[in-house]
Formats: C-alpha cells, structure tokens, sequence
C-alpha cells in the first residue's frame, strides 16, 4: 500500500507549550484526529471511493500473504504418547533430520516437541488433513512428517508418492554426512543428505507408500467393488503383524474400489494361507497418506489394464450391470 509521509516543522518551544496544554493527549495524535477530521469532509463519492481502493488494496494483500505462507506438520510419539503439531514455516527434510540428531544427541534428555521452532499443537484430524493435502500436492503444506521415536522409525509424506520412511538412525547418520561436507551450500547439504539414506528406505504399518503397491493379474468386479491383487513385495509380516516367513504361510493382500463412491475401500483385505491348509481372513485399516497413494497407483494399473480411467471404467461395468436382458425370460 502507497503512503505519503506529511513533515510539519514546529518551533520546538511551540511543541512544548502545545504538550502542556494538551496535559493526557499526545500533540501527534491530536493532529493525526485533525486530519481524519479533514478526511471525513470530503465529498461522498470522492471518500468512498478511497475507502473502496484502500479495502481492495489491503484485501489483496492479505492473500498474497496467505498464499506465501507455508506449513509444516509433526505427529510426535514419544514414550508412548502421541502428539500433533504445525509449523508455520516450510520444514524440509535436512532440517527435521538435525532436529532428530539432535534430540539422539542430547545429554540431558528434552522432549523432542521442544526442538520444533514455533509449533503449534492441532488435532489428529488436522494433521491427517494436512498429510492428505501434502500427498495431493497442496503447495502450501510443504512437509508433514511421522516422528516415533519409540519405535525409532522416521517418516516423511512425499507428492503424490505418500509415505516414505528410515530408521532414526540412518537419518541421524544422513544428517551428520551433510553437516560435515564443510560446505555451507544448502543444494550440496542436500544432495550429500539424499545420496546417504539412498537405499534405506524402510516399511511398516501405517506407513506404506506407493513404493509397496504394485499389482499383479487382471483386476476383478465383485459385488460393486474393483478388486486389485497387491504383489508381497515388502515384508507383510512387518507391516501386518503376521509371521509367514518362520511359519511357510502365505499371505494375499487385496485393495478395493468402490465404482459406487469413487473412493479407495478403507483396508486391505488380507488372506493368510497357513502351511498346515487352514486359511483366516485378515485386514488392514489405511490411513489417508496410504489411500491417496493407493488411488494412484490404482489409476495407473487401471488404464494399463484397460486403457480406462478408474471412473470411465466403474461406469462401464455399472451400466452393464443394470443393462436388462435381451432375450425372452425363462
């Protein structure tokens, strides 16, 4: 917004006598009351016209401040309590991997919460808004992150790949890599920090990403649902609590599309296939992070399969569906 500052010279004997007569009244706003006084005797088209501009302009840049702004957001668990933060700042990954080195490195140990710069606590649900804004590509959030130092899992919702995670350690180990190069260069810090967890990325439950779904064989209508075969190519029994690998089981996992919503089902339904020929139904819930993910690569799968889109697909089976029989009922 445009200002013009207004000078008044005034002997500085005159600035005191009109200070003591004021006595409680500063001179300055004495006469900053003068002029609105003026202000207000301006004709009405001619004030309300400035008041109209002044309104547009300071408007205008309101939204331009809001949309610099930039978010960040922690879930904290911590000897066996979780917690929710945002940040009002974008928080990349090189500086939420020192906060981690840092709270590892600790002699006198602090909750990690009192590292984060200007948190803020929010609800489960915001920050689960958060996630699934962050996935979807919202450039306002700029990270969201899954911090269990119980479990000693470090975890990051990426663009459309959702969640990607590290052991505390390798993060810790990353960031002394890049601190160390002797460079104050954020790109090269970067690049250094990128190039030592390359490789180490890790899975488990409530953090499964698009990296862990892939499918395979040809994707099945039942009962108003598309039916998707995910290939076992992570550790199943990591993620969903089950011990295939000691006890020569076998797990199939399934994901669903509801062709009705539109919308990723919400769990996996799981199919433990036991060595001695006893089967079980299992399953699990997905979170937002792990739906938006899915989505994707359901879309993806889809028109490879069928040369479709998941919606002109769904409502071709569905017409189908409803389309009466042709020949005479027996």
């Amino acid at each position: 917004m445009s200002s013009r500052e207004i000078v008044l010279w005034l002997d500085e004997r005159w600035y005191q006598a009109l200070s003591r007569q004021l006595e409680v009244e500063k001179l300055e706003d004495k006469l900053n009351t003068y002029l609105d006084e003026l202000i207000s005797l301006l004709s009405t088209p001619v004030h309300d016209t400035v008041m109209e501009e002044i309104r547009k302009e300071q408007q205008r840049q309101k939204q331009e401040l809001e949309a610099s702004q930039k978010y960040s957001a922690f879930r904290v668990t911590e000897k066996g309590f979780t917690e929710y933060f945002q940040v009002e700042q974008a928080v990349g990954i090189l500086d939420s991997a020192s906060y981690v080195r840092r709270w590892l490195r600790q002699t006198e140990q602090c909750p990690f919460q009192d590292i984060l710069p200007g948190r803020e606590k929010i609800s489960a649900e915001e920050y689960d808004r958060m996630a699934a804004r962050c996935v979807d590509g919202d450039k306002k959030i700029s990270s969201v992150y899954d911090v269990d130092l119980d479990a000693r899992v470090f975890s990051q919702v990426r663009p459309v790949h959702g969640w990607v995670s590290y052991r505390l350690k390798d993060v810790s180990t990353a960031s002394w890599h890049a601190f160390r190069t002797g460079s104050y260069d954020r790109d090269r810090r970067q690049a250094r920090f990128t190039q030592k967890l390359e490789g180490k990325e890790i899975v488990s439950a409530g953090r499964l990403g698009a990296a862990n779904f892939s499918f395979v064989d040809e994707i099945m209508a039942v009962g108003g649902r598309l039916n998707f075969y995910l290939e076992n190519s992570f550790d199943v029994d990591r993620v969903f609590g089950t011990r295939t690998a000691k006890r020569d089981d076998w797990l199939n996992v399934y994901a669903n599309y509801d062709m009705s919503s539109r919308q990723v089902c919400d769990e996996l339904e799981l199919v433990l296939i036991r060595a001695s020929g006893k089967d079980m139904s299992l399953s699990y819930p997905l979170n937002t992070v792990e739906k938006a993910a899915l989505l994707r690569r359901m879309e993806d799968y889809c028109q490879q399969q069928t040369g479709q889109s998941l919606e002109d697909y769904s409502t071709q089976l569905m017409a189908a569906d409803m389309t009466p029989p042709t020949g005479p009922a027996m």
